[in-house]
């Protein structure tokens, strides 16, 4: 079975966050506003329609991440600001989290997916070991914490977004120009671009390392396993020397 591909994570990080943000600052003088944001909203989505061509892997967050970037540049095309786009920007990670909050009480929690779908676990050993300790009740209950403090992280980041935005995206003057307010608008959405990864995305990473941690602490409770043991290791691949050293089949 051909390994999937993964997503280049340099790409994107320069695709969805440092191209825009160059393209907003610098081609909204140069060119027309309009002009600039359509090329810097286009890039993001392209590379998402680009990636999953390549990857064959459909990831929803990326999706929900265009569609996010669909709905910034819709509500700037049509000149709209301040409130617009920090409902906008609390709203997106609400719907996901209030969806992750929902599967939590379901027979699939959404972390399952995750353990599912990397098959980084060795799910053989720990579910053997979950019967024979009589801990699936346990695992189960762990599975749907687990679900529950990762749609925390969404909603933090719903106030996250919503205070940031709403000291970024403020009211533009009616002494200016339309032009100027396109302009202004379009650093507005630069300005959050870049601003909602260092600010956002940082600490949510560093959330979902402290679900992980709290999946992981609780399975090997659970489970009585190290971390070793609940992990699938690749078997080791064979020396030149032992290669060479295998006897040759006879014709």
């Amino acid at each position: 079975m051909k390994p999937q591909q993964k997503e280049n994570p340099f790409l994107s990080l320069i695709f969805n966050v440092v191209a825009p943000v160059m393209i907003l600052e610098k081609l909204s003088v140069r060119f027309t506003p309009t002009i600039a944001l359509i090329i810097a909203l286009a890039l993001p989505v392209g590379y998402g329609i680009y990636d999953y061509l390549k990857t064959k892997n459909k990831n929803w967050m990326s999706i929900f991440g265009i569609v996010n970037i669909l709905f910034t540049g819709g509500f700037a095309l049509m000149k709209l600001e301040g409130i617009w786009f920090a409902v906008k920007e609390a709203a997106f990670p609400l719907i996901i989290g209030i969806g992750v909050l929902v599967s939590a009480f379901t027979s699939k929690p959404l972390i399952t997916l995750f353990i599912e779908s990397t098959q980084i676990f060795n799910m053989n050993t720990i579910q053997s070991k979950l019967s024979s300790l009589n801990n699936e009740a346990g695992y189960r209950e762990l599975l749907k914490k687990s679900t529950i403090l990762f749609a925390i992280s969404f909603f933090i980041s719903s106030a996250l977004n919503y205070f940031l935005a709403i000291n970024i995206f403020t009211e533009l003057g009616p002494e200016l120009t339309d032009v100027q307010k396109e302009i202004a608008l379009n650093e507005q959405v630069s300005r959050m671009t870049w601003m909602g990864y260092v600010v956002i995305a940082l600490p949510m990473v560093l959330f979902m390392f402290f679900v992980i941690w709290y999946f992981i602490s609780n399975l090997k409770r659970l489970t009585g396993l190290n971390l070793e043991d609940l992990m699938n290791t690749p078997p080791p691949k064979a020396s030149k020397n032992e290669l060479s050293n295998e006897p040759s089949q006879e014709s």
